[in-house]
């Protein structure tokens, strides 16, 4: 066991927890234990986190999923728990990898928190037994990769068990790996008394405020590529929003199915019947279904091709619609103040690409700006859509902002998650 690296001072910027208006139904709904009922001065505390963060030249290049792990780990420690943090990092498949170590990921950690934080190369096994049972009252250890063991991914029991016998409660702050059955999200947490951390708890009743008891009208916007990757996604969404802004190249499959022509645009044709599927589920649920009027065109994706805003419906046979034109988002701006709800997944063109990123900042400035009004809810999530969040500068303005990609996904599906069904009784 070691220490992590030069302990730094200075306080993290805090996780981006929901806001007042994003009421906190969920934990009495599911029934879940937190923090609040956890009494644990002196205890071993096996903390599930997600330090699969970016790496660059053997560095964390992004820290914002530390910084929003630091509340739980703080709370834990000022109260005196013996804190063990477990995670995955990248996909070793149950090989040893120097390069997916966790030690420079536990050093990050350290001077995001400010504190000490311990090391050991083990997840399991003996070293890791040594290490837990040294640790006093207040302190921090990581524990190595644990997908390093080929049995985590299979939810081996044996495994579940020995993570067990490190601690005497295990506390699920990894909401991103919820999705997964694994011997550190699922297994373990069959054998110890289970609690939600703050950022768990954070996700499951932001998600729970804006779908589970949603108070209407409630709007769903979704963007991204392809309309077969977010076929669940969909179909569970017609029957529980009032409204569905579909945006991004998926949405030039929902415009071919109706026939338009949609030039060189990326599109689904082999998809056209489950689009229509899908739009005559939403007309017979109520549910409107708001496509592009306008778009923005060029014949490459590039920030120095020739553009142009064309009808939806006169798309040049040698362009691709690369984005909303402005008259679709001056709309869907005129729409916000008659929603009660936003849930948003997916950017509303080819975002990376400026200046294909307009129509997408636009929203999302608008968005901001009612949430800080009070007037709307927001959630949001998905890789790109977070980067898209702060490139507009409004991340830290929505009501909250999910990193956990995966499980965001399947939750918006309707799916259960079996490392956030087993913390519910």
């Amino acid at each position: 066991m070691s220490s992590a690296g030069t302990t730094m001072s200075g306080a993290s910027r805090a996780a981006c927890l929901i806001r007042p208006r994003c009421l906190a139904v969920c934990s009495t709904a599911m029934n879940f234990r937190t923090l609040d009922q956890l009494e644990a001065r002196g205890k071993r505390v096996l903390l599930r986190a997600d330090l699969n963060v970016p790496m660059k030249d053997g560095r964390v290049s992004d820290q914002t999923r530390l910084e929003r792990l630091c509340p739980t780990i703080r709370e834990l420690s000022d109260k005196g728990a013996r804190v063990i943090v477990l995670s995955h990092f990248g996909r070793p498949k149950g090989v040893r990898l120097p390069e997916m170590s966790l030690r420079p990921v536990a050093a990050a950690l350290q001077a995001v928190l400010g504190r000490e934080v311990l090391f050991c190369d083990a997840c399991v096994g003996p070293v890791a037994q040594q290490a837990s049972q040294a640790l006093r009252d207040g302190q921090i250890l990581v524990l190595e990769n644990t997908r390093f063991d080929p049995r985590e991914e299979k939810n081996d029991p044996a495994m579940a068990k020995e993570f067990a016998e490190l601690a005497d409660v295990y506390v699920d702050d990894a909401f991103s790996a919820a999705h997964r059955a694994h011997a550190s999200t699922e297994g373990v947490a069959r054998l110890l008394p289970a609690y939600a951390g703050r950022l768990m708890q954070a996700e499951l009743e932001a998600l729970e405020a804006v779908l589970g008891h949603p108070v209407h009208r409630l709007a769903a916007v979704i963007g991204g590529a392809k309309v077969s990757t977010k076929l669940g996604l969909l179909g569970n969404l017609v029957g529980r929003v009032d409204v569905l802004v579909l945006g991004g190249a998926m949405a030039n499959t929902f415009l071919a199915a109706q026939g338009l022509a949609v030039g060189c645009s990326l599109q689904e044709a082999d998809m056209h019947g489950m689009a229509r599927d899908i739009l005559a589920r939403a007309q017979a649920a109520g549910c409107e279904v708001i496509l592009p009027q306008d778009v923005v065109v060029a014949e490459r994706l590039a920030s120095d091709a020739t553009v142009q805003t064309v009808p939806v419906n006169a798309v040049p046979a040698n362009a691709m619609i690369l984005d909303v034109g402005r008259a679709t988002v001056q709309a869907l701006i005129g729409q916000i103040s008659g929603w009660h709800s936003l849930v948003w997944n997916g950017p509303l063109g080819a975002f990376e690409t400026p200046p294909f990123d307009q129509a997408s900042l636009s929203f999302a400035r608008a968005v901001a700006t009612a949430t800080l009004a009070g007037q709307l809810t927001s959630v949001a999530g998905g890789g790109d859509t977070v980067a898209m969040l702060h490139r507009a500068g409004v991340a830290d303005q929505f009501t909250y902002v999910s990193t956990a990609g995966g499980a965001f996904l399947e939750w918006l599906e309707g799916r259960t998650l079996p490392g956030v069904a087993v913390l519910c009784g």
